[in-house]
């Protein structure tokens, strides 16, 4: 598990490997992810959007951001934390991903990003 705080969130992933499945007659490795949003900081805060950057060991990238996280955008008071699973498919046994979420903060009115830490995605057969 990979952990990083940033203006008093804190952000936990946890990965795991789901198998391999055939896709427009490609064979993808699929993982999920499980993230914990903690709020540590003094004011209620909601996430707004996301931004990852996915990569595989074929050196492909992409892209992917829109609103909330899995339909949903939480509102998180002083203590709170909300938890999400959700998942990936790479054309390689081993990768990463990283990005952002964009929070707005209720007393500022500000907009503010939240790293989420590179995280690993690796297939237990391929690592030595």
């Amino acid at each position: 598990m990979v952990s990083q705080i940033t203006r008093g969130i804190k952000i936990s992933v946890a990965t795991s490997f789901e198998g391999t499945y055939f896709k427009n007659y490609k064979l993808h490795f699929a993982f999920s992810y499980h993230i914990t949003i903690e709020n540590h900081s003094k004011d209620s805060v909601q996430l707004m959007s996301r931004y990852w950057e996915i990569f595989d060991s074929l050196n492909d990238k992409e892209v992917v951001s829109g609103e909330g996280v899995i339909g949903k955008k939480p509102v998180l008071k002083p203590g709170e934390s909300h938890v999400y699973s959700s998942g990936c498919l790479l054309a390689s046994p081993l990768g990463s991903m990283k990005g952002f979420f964009t929070m707005i903060n209720f007393t500022s009115t500000r907009k503010f990003k939240v790293i989420v830490p590179t995280f690993r995605l690796n297939a237990p057969f391929a690592l030595n």
